[in-house]
């Protein structure tokens, strides 16, 4: 081993690293620095005050009971997921595939581009820019599709819950991570979710990384709109030409569309399939239209019925009326005249 040099150097080193050298101040700022033998342990000031202690029941009203812990469960993002399917009418499920940021922004900005193209009359708003594209946690989403269809919140019994002044008051738990929710899904679902539910028509849908395209309300002409950039199906929904959409015809963005691909719909509470979103989007003149068309049919069957009915009266009443006539008929007929003998009656008696 080779010799150490001692130098003035490395006597100033040693002498920096010492922590018998550390004056009191820096001792005190910075209580890492010392060695296990100088450092002392720390005393904190507590106040304690008389009468303030809450009871052992308690439970905050700002934070109820949940089910789960909220970091497992991600509170917070399955509040947004129920919410949105309550207050959401129409939402297309899109399946994706590895799409780039730079991907996602070009499909964006077609899809917004063709929304704000649609004309002003079709909705009673202008709801082009609430219309919302985005990427979902597909298991958390499938938890919010069954709260949403198999819990009631309004069917939650009241518990007795210690408020902070110690006393018992009635307190109803039925939010979206309460354990009512729980056991009202895991009851639902205990032998096989009923094939007639909206949720065990969308759960195989549920498979894989997701994409939603939300809507505030039902607007064909927009649906239309969106599917033409989204999901092109000619002649029904033409993808737009280059002259008219240079952009669309960009590698990135037709990249990002062979990406993704859709699978179905929610449409006010009801699962649709792909040819059932077609038909939607198709409805010439939107929802005003379609109502219009059904006040038509119901005018037409009740002006058809109403023709059956009185028909039916009229021929009973022309009935009636003939056989009045008939009988003032023989009413008027002269008393005298008696029945019509047969003739050769009287020559037999000669």
């Amino acid at each position: 081993m080779a010799p150490r040099l001692q130098c003035a150097a490395a006597r100033g080193l040693r002498s920096a690293v010492n922590t018998s050298r550390i004056p009191a101040r820096s001792a005190l700022l910075y209580p890492s620095t010392l060695t296990p033998s100088t450092s002392s342990p720390r005393h904190y000031a507590t106040a304690s005050v008389p009468g303030l202690s809450l009871p052992a029941g308690f439970v905050p009203p700002l934070k109820p009971p949940t089910a789960r812990p909220a970091d497992v469960r991600k509170s917070q993002l399955l509040r947004s997921y129920t919410a949105l399917l309550r207050s959401t009418p129409l939402i297309l499920m899109f399946q994706h595939n590895n799409l780039t940021a730079v991907e996602w922004a070009a499909i964006r900005r077609e899809l917004r581009k063709a929304l704000s193209e649609v004309p002003q009359g079709t909705a009673p708003v202008d709801i082009s820019p609430t219309i919302s594209l985005q990427v979902i946690r597909t298991r958390i989403f499938d938890v919010a599709l069954k709260i949403v269809e198999f819990f009631d919140p309004s069917a939650v019994k009241s518990t007795m819950t210690t408020a902070i002044t110690g006393k018992k008051v009635p307190t109803v738990y039925n939010h979206d991570l309460s354990k009512a929710a729980y056991e009202a899904i895991k009851d639902a679902t205990k032998e096989g979710t009923p094939e007639s539910t909206v949720y065990a028509q969308l759960s195989p849908l549920m498979v894989g990384p997701l994409a939603i395209l939300t809507f505030p309300t039902v607007s064909p002409a927009h649906l239309a709109a969106a599917l033409k950039i989204l999901s092109p199906s000619p002649p029904a929904f033409p993808a737009p030409t280059r002259k008219k959409s240079p952009g669309y015809h960009d590698p990135i963005v037709q990249g990002g569309l062979q990406k993704l691909l859709l699978v179905g719909g929610r449409i006010e509470g009801q699962a649709f399939d792909i040819d059932g979103l077609k038909w939607v989007g198709g409805i010439d003149g939107g929802l005003d239209s379609l109502r219009a068309q059904l006040v038509h049919m119901l005018q037409s069957a009740g002006m058809g019925l109403t023709t059956v009915l009185e028909g039916a009266s009229k021929s009973l009443w022309l009935t009636i009326e003939s056989r009045r006539s008939v009988l003032e008929e023989e009413q008027k007929a002269p008393e005298g005249e008696g029945e019509k003998k047969p003739e050769g009656e009287g020559e037999k008696k000669e």
